[in-house]
């Protein structure tokens, strides 16, 4: 009796209790895994944000003498950014801050601009309480092909971020629509894979060129 009880435990138990995780819970365990296992840098430039961070592959090979840690989770909105800051930004008292999100809130659909800026201002004064005087760089929410129907709202986030952020100290806004766009203003689909979602190589080496002047 006393052993089925416990296979009762496993099978039924476990599988409801991880699923009651909160959202992107394993992602960040993974994270505190992997610090356990091979230490972080000290004081890295820290790269967090959604999936467009998570998934630049080979970073620090884009910035050569830089030390970066990468830290982008899921396909995490601020929302996220700000739940976990205490263990994925706080922690490793970084020597400077890369963020790029805000583009998953506003395509739930249910996030407007000023919504997502509101989210933003949370998260970066949450951050600078705790990390005073920490550089911070905000990647401007790019311009996706398969969510052109947001551009009104993505457009509303990024100019109200980029105005808020010039009154602070020590901040960076890196504007990347314009390299991402032609003339005519439609987005270089050849920057994008298959989904329009996510970046190519060609994608990020764009990126890296905006980034590096602002890198420290």
């Amino acid at each position: 009796m006393f052993v089925f009880r416990i296979l009762f435990f496993v099978v039924f138990t476990l599988p409801v209790l991880a699923q009651d995780l909160p959202r992107f819970e394993s992602e960040i365990r993974a994270f505190e895994a992997a610090d356990k296992t091979t230490r972080p840098p000290r004081r890295p430039i820290l790269f967090t944000g959604s999936s467009s961070i998570r998934l630049w592959d080979n970073l620090a090979s884009y910035f050569p003498g830089k030390k970066l840690l990468n830290r982008g989770f899921g396909g995490s909105e601020l929302s996220d950014v700000i739940r976990y800051a205490d263990r994925i930004i706080i922690p490793y008292k970084p020597k400077q801050i890369v963020l790029y999100a805000g583009e998953n809130d506003i395509a739930t659909g249910k996030v407007s601009g000023q919504q997502t800026y509101e989210r933003f201002v949370t998260l970066f004064r949450y951050v600078r309480k705790r990390l005073p005087g920490v550089p911070f760089v905000f990647i401007s929410i790019k311009p996706s092909p398969s969510r052109r129907q947001y551009r009104a709202q993505v457009d509303e986030a990024n100019r109200l971020i980029k105005q808020f952020l010039a009154g602070q100290s020590k901040t960076n806004f890196v504007d990347i629509g314009p390299v991402m766009r032609q003339p005519n203003g439609q987005t270089i689909g050849a920057l994008f894979k298959s989904d329009s979602l996510h970046m190519n190589e060609k994608g990020y080496v764009l990126w890296a060129r905006e980034l590096r002047p602002v890198l420290r």
